[in-house]
């Protein structure tokens, strides 16, 4: 322990050194993102006041801290022209960016809902405050699939007009705040001063005339009583579109990996899998193709004069080209779906906020304060369509068989079918695939939250002899009413509408022209399924249900504080806080109607579920300056410890110790060195414990026994031999859905197998809670120095070591989890493998080996180790000093990094996943900020930088075309004028126009150039 400590201080100190000497000519800071420490203001100039650092509840005039901070300041937000505080934290290199966007893997692009994610260990992992309180989580909680509901808090919700700044303490903070700080904490920190009005209006553009966005904000202060009091109200909106795929270059490519057929073994240098473009389902598309069996095999296909066939927009036959087959389900090129326009590529987010914050000094000593908060926020996402395909054959959404006889075949197109196969005139059924893009009035999802806030608080100061001591309580009340909606298609009023007759001359539902009236549903309204375009707005109506859930999480939060100097040592006064803190935490999941019946989709039956704990916490700190003032000691200017320890009493998940304990020396004015070791503790939430027991088909993800799955993993020599253990014993499995490969070895079958609910809903998937939940528990060690030379005015240099480990994971375990933890396993458990099952012998439509059955649940099981360093420099400077004493104005220079050394996680203890130097946690990323002053004129540039890594945990060019991302770099300016009453503002985003790094769309940004311009009226 001692030799790893000292080999890195001695990196931390030599990084610090290098960061110096390249500071000395041209430096930053400020009131863009102060890095580093916190500065009293918010504005890089520390102030001689009593102030609460992000961390602690201790007031203390000293803003360096045993644990590095970073922060986002107000004007940061203006210079670069964010509309959310979502974005700012983006910005953070200690951050992993949530940008709502899709990463290319089919799923869609998300809720619009954004949460920090410190250090990428997960956004349950980061608590979030406002003003030093907790708020209550903004996600689905307990209606979460699978039982994530992690306790989140949506950044939109924060109101940008009383942002003052954001303080990020990484690294720990459990033991001052509670469950959930075990990356660390966001604190937003409200003004509570504001006077006059201020009105605000922004709007923004890509180069490509896309991705408009739109802000307007009002805020209006003022002071009361003397300036005994003050209040200030905000009201802000903002809007951001929605983009898909085919909006942008990278993401319009249509790329995809596939098995590749040139490969010979695991060590020849040749990629298991090869990249295609254009990538189409060749199955399926928009118009309908026909097969002559329920089955994907490309020898099923209907062929007429040689060539498979399709309709065309109007219902007629046409040739249709597949393409270059890849397999099941890819080509590239032909008349397939498109893979780029499965799914959205950004959510497009719309958030309203109203904010009220007040106090008022009932007396010298007591004031008391209220904040009131409403948000709105709803974000639009463009999620895959409604798939009647023979891919999901056996599914809710298995092909349409018809025949020659559905009276909206046209002439040309029944004529067409009975040439190909006279057969199908006497009554033999066809099979069309395809993907309705007409099915419902309407393809997006919407995921809206309501917010409601409010915290009423009185805090004062009283004297015990000569000693001052300060208090606080408060109360608040917080609630998010949440809602997601989409349409879907009732799987009974499908089948009904798509059996279409002729009657009385009129093409009328199957079931209206029996001669059985019982049978008869007066609404039903027929389908024409060939071509697109052509379903009916009756059809439409009949088949199309609204979907989806309503949540509410609601929350009581009782906080109560003391503070004070217990007594003076000669090093100064010991400082301490005490605080006792009750919470109430309740969720509610109600389903809409269809959700409850299972009438749509894969027919899992969601029931209505409710619960709630309490917590009743104890915590208290104690600051204690060994030597300081006046008193000092050779290398020793100062020298102070802390401690904090937390006692937690939860209802549900119960009792918990945590602790923190610091260090701060400085050996000389200029120089502190400082650690900390802390104790940190995620407390289960509702829907983790609680989420009730579903079932229904769903895709059951990667099998790590696939042909082009097979050598990858942590292990992809255990896991190959665990497969081909599995594959001798079962003689049935790798036999192709045809029966193709019966009577081959293992080691042949293995080779050929490819799964067939990999990406399709074919696996029978039971979701359910876990009540026998624990809390999972993290330990945490920084260390660092901090140099604030004084022959170098405003210049700050830190460095600092973050270490967390973590046992005990809530780990959510889906099928995917369960079969690589099986296979992965040298040793595997029994019960992970008995998690799932696989199909005994081929079906005609999938393989045999095809895994059919799996369970998502969440366990304690999960392990993380975190091993990085956080770098930061801090310089101000009036070149005019330089130069004889002219005003040449100021300029504030700031560089900050996070080093990435080791993310090593596993969700079950026994198998890890290195993710550090990966493309979530890249082994650097890196911000150089330039901010230019010069008295109405405010210039800024600014450079994010991450640097070459990984594309994936495990890849090489054994498993991976592309293994290694190149590194990438955005640049963005803005200049600001200020005229007094007007500020004008503008800036360019992503200046050179620069497009993540190939092929990982997330990689930098894909938005590409952008112009903001914006203006803020101030009115007496």
């Amino acid at each position: 322990m001692r030799t790893r400590m000292t080999t890195t201080m001695a990196r931390l100190l030599a990084s610090a050194a290098i960061l110096a000497g390249g500071a000395a000519h041209a430096q930053e800071s400020g009131d863009g993102p102060l890095v580093g420490e916190v500065a009293a203001d918010g504005e890089g100039e520390a102030v001689a006041q009593e102030i609460v650092v992000t961390g602690s509840r201790i007031r203390s005039t000293n803003v360096t801290t045993a644990a590095p901070i970073i922060e986002v300041g107000q004007q940061a937000v203006e210079d670069r022209g964010y509309v959310s505080a979502a974005e700012a934290l983006n910005d953070l290199p200690s951050a992993v960016p949530q940008l709502n966007q899709a990463d290319g893997s089919g799923e869609s692009s998300g809720s619009g809902q954004q949460f920090p994610n410190l250090f990428n260990l997960g956004p349950g992992r980061t608590l979030t405050l406002i003003n030093g309180r907790r708020m209550v989580t903004s996600s689905s909680g307990i209606g979460a699939p699978g039982g994530v509901g992690d306790a989140q808090v949506d950044s939109n919700i924060i109101p940008l007009g009383l942002l003052r700044r954001v303080e990020v303490y990484q690294g720990g903070g459990a033991a001052v705040y509670g469950s959930d700080a075990i990356a660390g904490v966001v604190n937003y920190i409200l003004r509570d001063d504001f006077t006059g009005v201020e009105l605000d209006g922004q709007t923004g553009i890509s180069d490509r005339g896309d991705y408009e966005t739109y802000a307007l904000r009002g805020t209006a202060g003022t002071d009361f009583a003397d300036g005994r009091g003050n209040v200030a109200v905000d009201v802000g909106w903002s809007s951001s579109p929605i983009l898909r795929f085919t909006d942008r270059p990278l993401s319009n490519l249509g790329r995809l990996t596939v098995n590749n057929p040139e490969d010979t073994g695991p060590d020849d240098g040749i990629p298991q899998v090869r990249e295609i473009f254009n990538a189409r389902f060749w199955p399926f598309n928009a118009n309908g193709v026909v097969f002559t069996n329920p089955a994907p095999p490309p020898n099923f296909l209907t062929q007429l004069d040689g060539h498979p066939i399709q309709f065309a927009p109007d219902g007629s036959i046409v040739p249709y080209d597949t393409g270059t087959l890849a397999g099941i389900p890819f080509a590239s090129g032909g008349d397939g779906f498109p893979y780029q326009q499965l799914a959205g590529l950004r959510t497009g987010v719309e958030r309203l906020t109203g904010t009220m914050v007040g106090h008022y000094d009932l007396t010298d000593r007591i004031r008391v304060s209220t904040e009131l908060l409403y948000a709105k926020t709803e974000g639009t996402e463009i999620p895959q369509g409604n798939s009647r395909t023979v891919l999901n054959a056996g599914s809710y959404a298995g092909p349409i068989a018809f025949t020659v006889d559905n009276p909206f075949l046209t002439d040309q197109a029944r004529a067409a079918l009975i040439e190909a196969n006279p057969a199908f005139a006497g009554g033999r059924p066809l099979f069309l695939s395809k993907l309705f893009l007409d099915l419902v009035p309407d393809p997006s999802q919407r995921t809206k939250t309501e917010t409601y806030r409010a915290v009423l608080g009185l805090d004062g100061t009283f004297d015990v002899g000569d000693r001052e001591f300060y208090w606080d309580i408060s109360g608040s009340y917080s609630r998010v009413d949440g809602q997601r909606r989409s349409w879907e298609v009732v799987n009974s009023r499908f089948d009904n509408a798509i059996d279409a007759v002729r009657s009385g001359g009129q093409i009328v539902c199957a079931i209206n022209a029996d001669a059985d009236p019982s049978n008869d549903d007066p609404s039903c309204a027929p389908i024409n399924p060939f071509g697109n375009g052509n379903v009916s707005a009756e059809a439409r109506e009949y088949v199309s249900t609204i979907a989806g859930i309503d949540w509410t999480n609601e929350q009581v939060d009782v906080l109560a504080t003391l503070g004070g100097t217990l007594f003076t040592l000669p090093g100064g006064d010991v400082q301490f806080s005490a605080a006792y803190e009750h919470r109430d935490e309740s969720a509610r999941f109600d389903p809409l109607e269809a959700n409850r019946e299972g009438s749509f989709g894969a027919g899992a039956q969601q029931v209505p579920q409710s619960g709630s704990y309490n917590t009743d916490e104890l915590s208290g700190e104690l600051l204690i300056p060994l030597v300081g003032e006046g008193f000092t000691l050779p290398l020793v200017h100062s020298l102070e410890a802390k401690g904090a320890f937390r006692y937690v009493d939860n209802s549900l998940a119960g009792k918990e110790n945590v602790w923190d304990l610091g260090l701060r020396w400085q050996p000389v004015r200029d120089v502190t060195l400082r650690a900390s070791r802390s104790r940190n503790f995620r407390a289960p939430t509702l829907t983790q414990l609680l989420v009730p027991t579903s079932e229904g088909l769903d895709a059951a993800g990667i099998d790590p026994c696939d042909a082009d799955r097979i050598a990858g993993g942590p292990n992809p020599d255990i896991r190959r031999a665990n497969c081909l253990a599995l594959f001798e014993a079962n003689p049935g499995y790798g036999v192709d859905a045809d029966g193709a490969g019966a009577g081959l070895s293992a080691d042949e079958r293995l080779a050929r197998f490819q799964s067939g609910s990999e990406n399709f809903q074919r696996a029978l998937i039971t979701s359910r809670g876990n009540p026998d939940l624990r809390n999972e528990i993290s330990d945490t060690f920084t260390y660092g120095i901090v140099i604030a030379p004084s022959f170098v005015p405003g210049l700050t240099i830190t460095a600092d070591r973050v270490e967390i480990d973590l046992e005990d994971g809530l780990s959510l375990f889906t099928t995917e989890n369960f079969a690589a933890t099986c296979f992965d396993d040298p040793t595997p458990d029994p019960a992970f493998c008995n998690a799932f099952t696989r199909l005994a012998a081929p079906d005609g439509v999938s393989p045999g080996g095809t895994i059919v059955t799996g369970t998502t649940t969440t366990v304690n099981a999960g392990e993380i180790r975190y091993r990085g360093e956080v770098y930061a420099i801090e310089y101000a400077f009036r070149p005019g000093e330089w130069f004889g004493g002219d005003d040449l104005g100021r300029v504030r220079l700031g560089i900050n990094a996070t080093h990435n050394t080791l993310l090593e996680r596993s969700v079950t203890g026994s198998t890890f996943v290195r993710e550090d130097d990966t493309s979530l946690a890249p082994e650097w990323v890196g911000r150089f900020n330039l901010v230019y002053d010069k008295g109405p004129l405010r210039l800024t540039y600014q450079a994010d930088y991450r640097g070459e890594t990984r594309a994936g945990p495990d890849a090489t060019i054994e498993n991976n075309p592309n293994p290694i991302l190149e590194g990438n770099t955005v640049h963005n300016v803005s200049a600001q004028l200020d005229l007094g009453d007007f500020v004008l503002r503008g800036g360019i985003d992503n200046l050179t126009d620069k497009s993540p790094s190939y092929p990982q769309i997330a990689y930098g940004d894909i938005l590409g150039r952008r112009f903001f311009v914006g203006v803020k009226i101030r009115l007496k």
